[in-house]
């Protein structure tokens, strides 16, 4: 992303009067369309005049699912910090674009770039997030805005740690229920709430794919075919941050974790790097349809040939150990993941893999 697209700190400045952001409490709940409490990390957001904008959110230092994985040193999050600009370009949408709280938003693309995961150490208090956005793309019809794409760069307790995408697209009741009748041939929507789904083939164990718990496991009948890896996703819909509340389809952040988990053991299978020692440094998705409830959700993963990534790499030095990164994102460790339903593919993500050594 070039960093030209984005507001500059210096222009953030001079363009508000006071830029401290708010940390002391969390935004309502509904601004971010959440249910739980615990899962609302946006405190803040102020218009730096235009189509610029500030947002504040706090990472915990623990969380049951945020905070459950196997690397050593502790490192926040990507998709933490991902769902925090998602959360954000909700409550922007909101606030200060004036869309309307029944509308329903609509993915169209995800990613975040971690630059410097030496500076994502988890402390012992919990660390501020200060995203900048910047408003693009945005698409206006009969006077109202009817999306856009909110291109963030991340601070974590004021140091610059990369950047991240949040393509949405509002959606009135009814037009949200005839691009769904569409996309179904007029067949009813499910839920979620009431939808039961069967688990298709064997959990694998949670360290396999970067998991601590076995409630955080997304993937089932994990496979290895030549040079690919493949699963199918356990969906679980009780599970208190990837299904906050009912669903009609799987959340795109649903998808991104299932594409993030099985990335991790194909590394694993590949070239035996432990998910235990690999960060996710980056995850790019763009989603070409939504993903129903009734199909199996089939994904496949190959890690890009070694020969694809040539440059040279730098060292970063973190409390508990070295991060390994390259200087260009492509150098680092690639993984192509295509989410498929009854053959026809949903979603396509490149997942970005750095090396963590103690």
């Amino acid at each position: 992303m070039p960093a030209h697209d984005l507001l500059t700190v210096d222009e953030a400045a001079e363009r508000l009067d006071d830029p401290r952001l708010d940390y002391a409490r969390t935004l309502d709940r509904t601004v971010v369309h959440r249910e739980a409490l615990a899962e609302v990390f946006v405190t803040d957001t102020r218009s730096l005049g235009g189509d610029a904008h500030a947002a504040a959110a706090q990472l915990p230092r623990l969380h049951a699912y945020f905070g459950d994985h196997l690397l050593r040193p502790r490192l926040h999050d990507p998709v933490l910090l991902l769902e925090a600009c998602r959360q954000a370009g909700l409550a922007i949408a909101h606030t200060h674009y004036a869309v309307p709280f029944d509308h329903k938003f609509v993915l169209t693309t995800l990613s975040v770039a971690i630059d410097r995961p030496d500076r994502m150490v988890v402390g012992r208090a919990p660390s501020a997030l200060k995203m900048l956005a910047s408003i693009d793309d945005k698409r206006v019809k009969e006077g109202r805005v009817v999306g856009y794409d909110a291109r963030f760069r991340l601070f974590v307790d004021d140091a610059e740690v990369g950047t991240a995408v949040v393509g949405l697209r509002f959606k009135s009741p009814e037009s949200y229920r005839r691009l769904r009748s569409s996309n179904r041939s007029g067949a009813p929507l499910p839920s979620t709430a009431r939808f039961e789904f069967t688990v298709p083939g064997e959990v694998p164990a949670p360290y396999l794919v970067g998991r601590a718990s076995d409630e955080n496991v997304v993937l089932a009948g994990l496979r290895t075919d030549a040079d690919v890896v493949s699963a199918s996703m356990r969906v679980l819909p009780e599970h208190p941050s990837l299904f906050d509340h009912a669903q009609d389809h799987i959340p795109g952040m649903v998808l991104a974790e299932a594409a993030r988990q099985l990335a991790l053991n194909a590394l694993l299978e590949a070239r035996g790097t432990s998910p235990a020692k690999a960060y996710v440094a980056g995850i790019t998705a763009a989603f070409t349809a939504f993903g129903e409830l009734e199909p199996r959700t089939d994904l496949l993963a190959r890690v890009r040939p070694a020969g694809e990534n040539t440059q040279e790499g730098d060292v970063y030095y973190t409390q508990g150990g070295t991060v390994e990164y390259p200087s260009d994102p492509a150098a680092s460790s690639a993984v192509e993941v295509d989410v498929r339903q009854e053959d026809v593919s949903i979603c396509r993500l490149d997942v970005a893999l750095v090396r963590v050594t103690s």
